[in-house]
């Protein structure tokens, strides 16, 4: 299929083909009729991505800032490729559209197929042919409301969520500052609220546009005309209320606004606009300055837009989804008109042309819609199917079939990925495609667009979103699982089964029972090929250190202090419902390292936490006597290191710093080198490791044993806290 695409780092814009979406549960498959270009926020992207480094660094401060802190903790050449990385790939365009339902997701039943649905999400309602859309972001489109006016219902929700924010009552008075599409929508939703409106923008078209669409008086906010119309109507007070829908780097809307709204009155910024407030101005009228986000309640929230989970009407009336539904009604029962603001409709092969009059200047208009072609006579390609205190450590039973396949010793490994994120094209991808003798076969993603990045970045020979031929496919010698923590253990269960090698990022599991699944599809098959992402342990500088440590006689007291951090409101991490808590998720690179280091898998867990928030210490003992203390904290300063260990034993002291320093006290001191270094955390020579054993058959970097000693004492953890007590790791007999 088709989909609008850019790259952020060139500014090229393209119409690439990608793979098709799968229906995955809780949504459905969209084929697109019609999708609505934001002249506002899409072509500010489009902008921005023209922009010199440094002018996309002065646009966007915030990221910067991130880009500084990603320095700090892992270092320049980390950072420059994961920002490079992230930068030279293409991103989606697209927020609003309307489209015939091509498939159904298990756990859906107010839609069939062939039913029209209006769309929103700016990961979901993309200018692309076919879309997965989840529950809360779908809303069937009433009868006879045109699907070329239903494409408008996410900027309708847009411009509902802000006039509801103004909470505008029978009689008053409003100023719509902007009168782009957003602004002409506010104004008429204003309007059937028994509220007489004035307009403000330069741009004389628009404004006769707007008073032919039911506003009071428009006019340009610099002359005279504006003030006039809003001391009649309002007998010299000052409006009740005024909308900021205009975007751009001039403070004048926010000072107009104070000039123009009574006292007490109320200002909602709904576009992206300057917003240096003149206190005296702000202050003396004691004006109620409010926000309004999106397209309302359950906007960012990953439980309400992926997991399909409603907030109660009784507590929040109008969400995300209501909003589109209640704009879709009031187009349908005509008191919205969205026909006069549709300047231009394009054929979706033209969309790359249609964006560049648009930044050109070229074409001039308040809505433009994409137009997509009818349903292909053969719907085959779009029929891919989504199939639907004591912690005992598993034992591990390989089953009597070979457990290394095969290979001809000079043929490339073949690989293919399940996933595609921040972490595999940072962290893997990058030492994959230049090594020698490793050949990427097929990418695979829920969502089409980030495996055509992957597979133009990396060379893949194939994007695809089935998973089910890449694990059918004899080809294909190792599946990486790099996608998110929920399905880690269900993915490699699979492609064991299916005779792969298998590398998988921490976590292998959440569950005893999903470790459970994994081992028994080891039994079943034979298959122990498995490798899970524990890459510190082949760090270079801490491989130098063990080394120069030497050899230990008496037990060991370890201390590892993980300076983690706060996450970011939005992150995924944060689902810990569905994806685990933090320490389930990264954990496991703290316990293999310590287990490595002192040459053994722990038999107990002691965990406690600080009340309040997630820093935690989990105290790990070993048979020898051995201890082990991981302090993981959320907590501290942002400037210190992230990662610190100290290991004593012997007389003897190892310390590293954050995988940039180590050093060795004993009766001889050894220090590493002091030039600045990258920190390499041991990606690279875990993935050579790796590659070697599924190319030679030998035995894997890892045993098995520890990947399963050190998923249970993870999965332990949770266990200690609800207990208060160590907790025992008891092998299975």
């Amino acid at each position: 299929m088709k989909q609008v695409v850019q790259n952020y780092k060139s500014g090229e814009l393209a119409l690439l083909d990608v793979p098709v979406p799968g229906c995955k549960p809780g949504g459905v498959l969209v084929r697109s009729a019609f999708s609505l270009i934001s002249t506002g926020t899409e072509l500010m992207k489009v902008s921005e991505a023209g922009m010199s480094m440094v002018g996309k660094a002065r646009s966007r401060p915030d990221q910067v800032a991130k880009v500084m802190q990603s320095v700090a903790t892992n270092g320049v050449p980390a950072t420059y490729r994961k920002v490079m990385g992230k930068l030279d790939s293409y991103t989606p365009l697209g927020y609003s559209l309307c489209g015939t339902v091509e498939q159904v997701g298990p756990g859906i039943d107010d839609v069939k197929v062939g039913d029209l649905v209006a769309c929103a999400g700016n990961e979901h309602a993309l200018h692309a042919e076919l879309n997965w859309v989840p529950k809360n972001l779908y809303t069937p489109v009433p009868d006879g409301l045109a699907p070329r006016h239903a494409a408008f219902g996410t900027v309708g929700s847009i411009a509902m969520q802000g006039v509801r924010q103004g909470a505008p009552q029978l009689g008053e008075v409003a100023l719509v500052i902007g009168l782009g599409l957003i602004g002409q929508l506010v104004a008429q939703l204003l309007t059937a609220s028994g509220v007489r409106v004035v307009g403000a923008d330069p741009d004389p078209a628009r404004c006769a546009l707007a008073e032919r669409l039911g506003a009071a008086a428009c006019g340009d906010p610099a002359s005279a005309a504006v003030e006039a119309a809003v001391a009649e109507l309002t007998d010299g007070h000052g409006v009740d209320q005024v909308y900021l829908a205009a975007g751009g780097g001039s403070n004048q809307p926010v000072e107009l606004a104070a000039r123009l709204c009574r006292d007490r009155g109320r200002v909602v910024d709904i576009g992206k606009c300057r917003l240096d407030l003149p206190w005296n101005a702000y202050y003396e009228k004691e004006l109620d300055v409010r926000f309004s986000r999106s397209y309302g309640p359950g906007r960012y929230d990953p439980s309400y837009e992926l997991e399909g989970r409603d907030y109660p009407i009784g507590y929040v009336r109008w969400t995300e989804r209501r909003n589109l539904a209640c704009f879709l009604d009031l187009a349908a029962r005509g008191r919205v008109d969205v026909e006069p603001l549709i300047s231009h409709v394009a054929d979706f092969d033209d969309a790359v042309e249609t964006y560049q009059r648009l930044k050109d200047g070229e074409l001039k208009a308040v809505a433009v819609l994409f137009r997509y072609p009818g349903p292909a006579e053969d719907p085959a390609e779009a029929s891919a199917e989504t199939p639907a205190p004591s912690v005992t450590v598993p034992e591990v039973r390989r089953g009597g079939k070979a457990s290394t396949p095969a290979r001809p010793a000079d043929a490339p490994v073949r690989v293919a990925f399940a996933g595609a994120g921040n972490y595999a094209t940072s962290m893997l991808l990058p030492h994959l495609a230049q090594r020698d003798g490793v050949e990427l076969s097929t990418v695979v993603t829920t969502t089409a667009l980030s495996a055509a990045n992957a597979k133009r970045r990396f060379g893949f020979k194939e994007a695809s979103t089935d998973l089910d031929a890449v694990l059918d496919d004899k080809s294909v010698d190792a599946v990486f699982v790099v996608t998110r923590h929920s399905s880690h253990a269900e993915l490699t269960r699979r492609a064991l089964l299916a005779g792969k090698a298998v590398f998988v990022e921490k976590p292998l599991a959440l569950s005893e029972d999903e470790l459970a699944g994994v081992l028994a599809a080891v039994e079943e098959s034979g298959n122990d090929r498995l490798q899970v992402g524990f890459n510190r342990r082949f760090a270079p500088l801490l491989q130098e250190a063990r080394k120069k440590f030497g050899t230990r006689t008496g037990p060991a007291s370890l201390r590892y202090l993980v300076n983690a951090g706060r996450l970011q409101h939005g992150s995924w991490y944060l689902q810990q419902g569905t994806e685990g808590s933090r320490f389930a998720g990264e954990g496991g690179h703290f316990i293999d390292t310590a287990s490595w280091l002192l040459d053994a898998d722990p038999v107990s867990v002691y965990a406690t936490a600080a009340p309040g928030n997630e820093d935690l210490n989990v105290v790990l003992r070993y048979p020898d006597g051995s201890t082990a203390t991981i302090s993981y904290v959320t907590t501290g300063a942002a400037g210190f290191p992230k990662e610190t260990l100290d290991l004593v034993a012997d007389g003897k002291v190892l310390r590293l710093d954050d995988f940039v320093r180590a050093s060795v006290y004993g009766r001889k001191r050894w220090v590493s080198s002091r030039l600045p270094k990258a920190r390499d955390k041991g990606q690279n020579a875990e993935l050579a490791a790796f590659v070697k054993a599924v190319r030679t058959g030998g035995p894997m970097p890892v045993p098995l044993e520890s990947l399963v000693a050190t998923t249970a004492a993870t999965l332990a953890v949770p266990s200690g806290l609800a207990g208060g007590a160590p907790v025992t790791l008891a092998r299975a007999r």
